[in-house]
């Protein structure tokens, strides 16, 4: 059974929603990062960066454990351990990497920031909420246009859609309205639908 260690953050329900999407059993370990359990040395030994989420298989490849921390990296793991989710066929692998890709460095990292000025903020920073509020809604524009010419990010549903959907989920939080980008509100509702989505959504409880 692999070992979940996480928090209710986009990130973090990238792994839990890949793992029911997998059908794979797992354990979950709450990281409550609000009281600073990231920082803690047990969990350091799994994730030296200290950040959610994180996994330890304990039937890793070789037969040994395997710990990883990194979310992008965890998912690729998991659909190289179960087949599921990566397309087989070269173009269509690339694709779905290439939209992990730009999620990983462009929409988590955007979106983010754009959470922490116009929410987490206690006093809003205008020019912060302004230049990330604007960057996340030109994302947004990125994924419509790729978004009205596929079903999903790849040729098929993937790893680049399970990385995504938690983040856009919050879309209230950037301020954006999901009729301004209609392929996107298609494709978000499209995922939602998908009832490991919907689980996977609620972890942890």
């Amino acid at each position: 059974m692999i070992d979940l260690y996480t928090w209710g953050t986009p990130n973090g329900r990238k792994v839990s929603i890949m793992l029911e999407e997998c059908g794979l059993p797992y354990r979950v370990h709450t990281v409550d990062i609000s009281k600073g359990e990231q920082f803690k040395p047990a969990f350091l030994a799994i994730s030296p960066n200290n950040r959610i989420p994180a996994i330890v298989d304990p039937e890793g490849p070789e037969g040994k454990p395997l710990p990883l921390f990194e979310s992008g990296a965890i998912l690729v793991y998991l659909s190289g351990k179960t087949g599921k989710f990566l397309p087989q066929s070269v173009r269509a692998k690339y694709l779905a990497l290439q939209w992990l890709m730009f999620q990983m460095g462009g929409v988590g990292p955007m979106f983010g920031q754009a959470h922490h000025f116009m929410r987490a903020k206690k006093d809003e920073i205008p020019y912060g909420s302004e230049r990330y509020g604007t960057e996340a809604k030109r994302l947004y524009g990125v994924l419509n246009k790729r978004l009205s010419a596929a079903a999903y990010l790849a040729d098929e549903y993937s790893i680049a859609d399970i990385a995504t959907y938690p983040w856009v989920a919050r879309h209230e939080w950037h301020r954006v309205d999901l009729t301004e980008f209609p392929s996107v509100k298609r494709w978000y509702d499209t995922i939602g639908a998908r009832p490991a989505v919907a689980r996977g959504m609620l972890v942890p409880q």
